[in-house]
């Protein structure tokens, strides 16, 4: 009797261990998949003295809301293969900066250079990354945001643990649109009175992919979550801030836990035109919290990633023509004398871009695979309609675009947009590469992402 009634304790131990494994799995979402997931982040520390990026002269901020931080995530998958995302708060950054970072996280943490996909968030309220327009990059802070970045990287990987990845494809269609807009006169608008609009020339883009790594406590560990829209605006005028993408971030980190990142999908055609920016932090909070209670469980047995470094042109030009342009435009839009302060800039930019006419210039394009996740990394300010052709084009239904990583080359439309003209399509800093440039990154994306389908039997 004593040796059945002990077996009988033992099973209904059992019985009992594995209804708390089973809740735990249906309470978290769980799954002992071999997946793991690490998250950190660290702040970019910046003074007033410094210039902001963002805008056509070298402005100043006083103060900042929130921080401006690079935030890493590192997934190790199922079968030991590795990836480290990087989120930068900052305007955009080049090679120079970017493939150093990357090799120094190589090198302390065993990720393969090609699975590190480094991306900035092109806050326009941060100390200035880039030459462009007026003003020249900020030296010092560019080569903290580098280090700022490995480290980050560093942290996250030694944070790796068991977890399960939550995915959901959310929706976000109110807080930017299409931002070139044809006006009366025809020409596309960038600066000044709305009032002539006549209607949008391009598309906007609506997905808001979340994807949570959850701890098998249900805790979260990392999250990160992409969208559309020019990272604009501060609730406090003239600070520093990661703008209203940053700032929701940051508060729901406060709010639900981990590592909360935003990584910029293409927005270089489009703009948050209407909304405050406490009310577009309220909805993409809201957006971002709805997909991430609706996510479901995703696999990722492995990933695979690869990066293709693509040959662009710099732009050929006619002076005369490109300075009509801009004229023609700012003298009717902008009041005097800011006019005249814009055009000397646009004067400057050329300039400097004359001796580079016809020349090579060697970038970056990447695509990064979590099981069945496609994440794709162009260098651009990319035009919203490259990122839907990159989407539709994809072996993979769920393909997320990731602007401004690992090199910047610029706005690229594509070509219809550039034959409409407008500040986008201006010769300058700002915009340098050829016509053709933009369904070139969309060819070498789609050609990445075929190479890293696995073969037939394992789909």
């Amino acid at each position: 009797m004593t040796g059945r009634r002990g077996r009988t304790r033992r099973a209904i131990g059992s019985l009992a261990a594995w209804a708390v494994s089973l809740s735990i799995t249906m309470t978290s979402g769980f799954a002992a998949d071999g997946l793991q997931a690490g998250a950190a982040a660290r702040v970019l520390e910046a003074t007033d003295d410094l210039v902001i990026g963002g805008g056509i002269g070298p402005g100043k901020a006083s103060g900042q809301e929130g921080e401006l931080r690079a935030s890493a995530i590192v997934i190790r998958a199922a079968d030991g293969t590795k990836a480290c995302l990087v989120a930068c708060d900052v305007l955009m950054l080049e090679r120079d900066v970017l493939d150093p970072a990357a090799r120094a996280i190589e090198a302390r943490t065993g990720i393969p250079f090609d699975h590190i996909l480094i991306n900035c968030t092109h806050t326009h309220h941060a100390p200035t990354t880039v030459t462009v327009h007026g003003y020249n990059r900020e030296e010092a802070f560019s080569k903290q945001v580098g280090k700022k970045v490995e480290e980050a990287a560093v942290a996250a990987n030694d944070r790796l643990a068991p977890a399960t990845l939550k995915f959901r494809r959310g929706e976000e269609s109110s807080v930017g649109k299409n931002s070139r807009l044809l006006l009366a006169d025809g020409s596309i608008y960038w600066v000044g009175s709305m009032a002539d609009a006549v209607r949008p020339t391009g598309p906007f883009d609506t997905d808001l992919p979340v994807l949570a790594f959850v701890r098998p406590d249900g805790k979260l560990e990392g999250t990160l979550f992409n969208h559309s829209t020019h990272t604009i605006g501060t609730v406090k005028p003239g600070v520093r801030s990661p703008s209203f993408y940053g700032l929701a971030a940051q508060e729901l980190e406060k709010e639900r836990g981990g590592t909360f990142a935003f990584f910029e999908g293409a927005s270089g055609s489009t703009h948050n035109l209407d909304l405050k920016i406490p009310e577009a932090i309220f909805r993409i909070k809201a957006a971002v919290a709805e997909a991430l209670d609706r996510a479901a469980p995703r696999p990722v047995p492995t990933i695979r990633a690869k990066r293709a470094e693509v040959t662009l042109k710099y732009r050929t030009y006619d002076e005369a023509a490109e300075d009509a342009k801009v004229v023609a435009y700012c003298t009717k839009r902008q009041p005097a004398p800011y006019h005249e302060a814009t055009i000397a800039v646009f004067r400057n930019s050329r300039k400097v871009l004359s001796p580079k006419q016809g020349r090579d210039r060697k970038t970056w394009v990447q695509a990064v695979v979590l099981g069945d996740i496609a994440l794709v990394g162009i260098p651009a300010e990319f035009f919203t309609t490259l990122g839907q052709e990159i989407k539709r084009r994809s072996p993979y239904r769920d393909t997320f675009v990731f602007e401004l990583a690992n090199d910047y080359v610029g706005y690229v439309p594509d070509a219809p947009a550039f034959d409409k003209g407008g500040y986008q399509t201006w010769t300058g800093l700002h915009s340098f590469v050829a016509r053709d440039s933009g369904e070139i990154l969309v060819d070498a994306a789609v050609g990445l992402l075929g190479e890293l389908q696995p073969p037939s039997r394992d789909r």
